[in-house]
């Protein structure tokens, strides 16, 4: 079965990638097409809302991050850069997880054609996540040296601590698209559960934040790990957690191997279901 995955594994890396390219291509340009400004709103939109979130929470709320990462940031966009790179890391799990469960049921025209590498289809779509992620970063980017007046160098393990998210999103959305054609009332779990993912995660406030006996339950949470090493690289500075990092891409990588399996054994009935 290991042999197996990895040979999927290397197809899709390999062999697709041409196709998957494309339709990543495809699926991001569709989605802006017939619009004024096309692929602009992919720029406009995160910078939209990182203008939203400064002047809700540093001019209404005047909210403080207070000083986590030993910095003490005195701009008025402090709070929103901060709570904006917890936010871009979290957006990204949450639109593949929630669009997982509908995937195959959304594409059953490609179900019929036996030579269309299924499994390809959860790649495009995190591929299509990742590129509006990488589009808020660089908003990210641009909106610290602003507010803050600098980046930091250790910003250059941001795709280290981004690749086991990538891989841990895989796998879980093989999972649930596996799933989800058996099992319709999983987009509207899968929805739920991410809305209290997203409130149980270190985004809107910093982890020291919570008492010392409820911060290990939170570290639970897949998309901790990533939101607290996205902030002390991107924007605190602080030494990369290398143990932390090989802990969670090993378990990413597993994730994502069990996730392609299991997906690969109920695809057989897709057929019959749909």
């Amino acid at each position: 079965m290991i042999k197996e995955v990895c040979a999927i594994g290397h197809d899709i890396v390999f062999k697709h990638r041409h196709l998957i390219f494309q339709m990543i291509k495809r699926e991001v340009l569709g989605r802006y097409r017939g619009s004024v400004i096309g692929l602009g709103w992919s720029f406009f939109n995160p910078l939209l809302l990182l203008i939203v979130y400064t002047f809700v929470f540093s001019v209404v709320f005047k909210a403080r991050w207070g000083g986590a990462g030993g910095v003490q940031p005195q701009s008025h966009g402090d709070f929103a850069v901060i709570l904006f790179a917890g936010l871009i890391m979290n957006n990204l799990f949450v639109e593949c997880m929630n669009r997982a469960p509908s995937l195959i049921l959304n594409n059953v025209s490609y179900v019929k054609k036996v030579v269309f590498p299924l499994e390809t289809l959860i790649v495009i779509a995190i591929g299509s996540a990742l590129f509006h992620l990488l589009i808020s970063f660089v908003v990210l980017i641009i909106a610290q040296l602003i507010f803050l007046g600098h980046v930091p160098w250790t910003a250059i393990y941001f795709p280290l601590i981004l690749a086991p998210l990538l891989l841990l999103s895989l796998g879980l959305s093989w999972f649930l698209a596996g799933l989800g054609v058996y099992i319709r009332d999983m987009t509207q779990a899968v929805s739920l559960a991410t809305i209290v993912l997203t409130f149980v995660s270190p985004i809107f406030y910093p982890l020291s934040a919570l008492p010392a006996n409820m911060q290990g339950y939170v570290k639970l949470n897949p998309i901790t790990f990533v939101v607290e090493e996205t902030r002390n690289a991107v924007i605190f500075g602080k030494p990369f957690n290398w143990s932390g990092w090989l802990v969670y891409t090993l378990a990413g990588a597993l994730v994502a191997m069990v996730g392609l399996a299991w997906f690969q054994k109920v695809r057989k009935g897709f057929a019959d279901v749909l």
